[in-house]
């Protein structure tokens, strides 16, 4: 399957369920594939408008925005991550966004 047609593919499923944050997510990740980095932004970014506690979201967003050279929304974004990694006692995820985020620096 084409990414183009995985693209209209994810597009469909989110047209029949507008709150399908997997379908969203994967649909910025295909985005990324094709050097597309500010609608995979703005995807992740609607995803964690919706649904702040979708954790996913914050460790690809914060790897999108240094690709954009912000380091500003980079952080921001692995901090937001590692509070919510820490509500859902996800230690494994907490570990990766604080790693992004001492690389970052």
């Amino acid at each position: 399957m084409t990414n183009n047609l995985r693209i209209e593919t994810l597009k469909q499923y989110l047209a029949d369920d507008p709150t399908d944050d997997f379908s969203q997510y994967a649909l910025a990740l295909e985005f990324e594939k094709l050097g597309n980095i500010a609608d995979a932004i703005s995807n992740l970014e609607q995803i964690l408008k919706r649904n702040p506690n979708y954790l996913a979201s914050y460790y690809q967003l914060g790897k999108f925005y240094e690709s954009e050279k912000d380091s500003s929304k980079a952080t921001s974004a692995y901090e937001r991550g590692m509070e919510i990694a820490l509500k859902q006692n996800n230690q494994k995820t907490l570990n990766e966004l604080r790693s992004a985020l001492e690389l970052l620096d």
